[in-house]
């Protein structure tokens, strides 16, 4: 495992030392963004894959919500007929998680090797890229060079959060009436609470940055800022209120 982080590490090298011309003391994290974006970019074939299987989904719906009707008493009967309908469309219930799925080892991956400190000695305008935000604040403030750092990925992590917010409580609002969830059912509180609390979890990955070394939330943001432009581009040509709620990024 040691010999993996130290070619992991070696890579990060050896890619910030081709952008310091271009970046200069922010090139370790010029490379963690581009290392970001090659990622997300080997997984955009699932994330496409995943889109459609949304809008067949979708598409789905009224049959879904007439097995519902059908099969309202019988839960086991009800789970099978889903299963045949969505194996009949082709359809996994499960492909829209597998973008997530496969991000999180980099993301683990790139805290962890920052969070044992070796790559101490890069920094992003001041602030450590294996420090955090409370270091940072330390410093010289929130106001200081470290500490306004931080607030430039606040701003941006909440910028994204609010439109993913909106975005997902008008898809919601918008699905609701196609799709209702019968308070009979068993579960369905549980269900009908996680719907109604989902779009909080966009304000999550605010607390992610806050904790995390600085060279893990600049992963993050940029997995997070990569995600609603995926979604606006790979959903455009659908009804805003025709989506589910966006997975949540690593």
């Amino acid at each position: 495992m040691s010999l993996f982080f130290d070619t992991f590490a070696d890579l990060i090298e050896r890619c910030a030392g081709l952008l310091t011309p271009l970046f200069a003391g922010a090139s370790a994290a010029a490379a963690i963004v581009l290392f970001t974006m090659a990622v997300r970019l080997a997984v955009h074939p699932l994330s496409r894959a995943a889109a459609r299987g949304q809008k067949a989904r979708t598409r789905l719906a009224p049959q879904l919500a007439e097995l519902r009707r059908k099969h309202a008493k019988n839960p086991e009967r009800l789970q099978k007929a889903v299963m045949e309908l969505h194996a009949k469309e082709k359809v996994s219930p499960f492909a829209g998680c597998l973008p997530s799925l496969l991000q999180a080892p980099a993301f683990f991956l790139m805290y962890h090797l920052f969070s044992s400190g070796r790559m101490a000695g890069h920094d992003l305008f001041g602030a450590s890229l294996t420090g955090r935000a409370a270091d940072a604040f330390g410093q010289a403030g929130p106001f200081g060079p470290a500490g306004l750092t931080y607030l430039a990925l606040f701003a941006i992590v909440a910028v994204t959060a609010t439109y993913t917010f909106v975005r997902t409580r008008r898809q919601q609002a918008a699905a609701s009436p196609a799709a209702p969830v019968d308070p009979a059912q068993p579960g369905a509180g549980a269900v009908m609470a996680l719907t109604r609390h989902l779009p909080l979890l966009s304000f999550a990955t605010l607390i992610t940055v806050a904790v995390v070394p600085l060279a893990a939330a600049l992963y993050v943001v940029t997995s997070t800022v990569w995600t609603a432009v995926e979604r606006a581009f790979l959903y455009r040509d659908m009804p805003a209120g025709a989506l589910a709620a966006p997975a949540a990024s690593a």
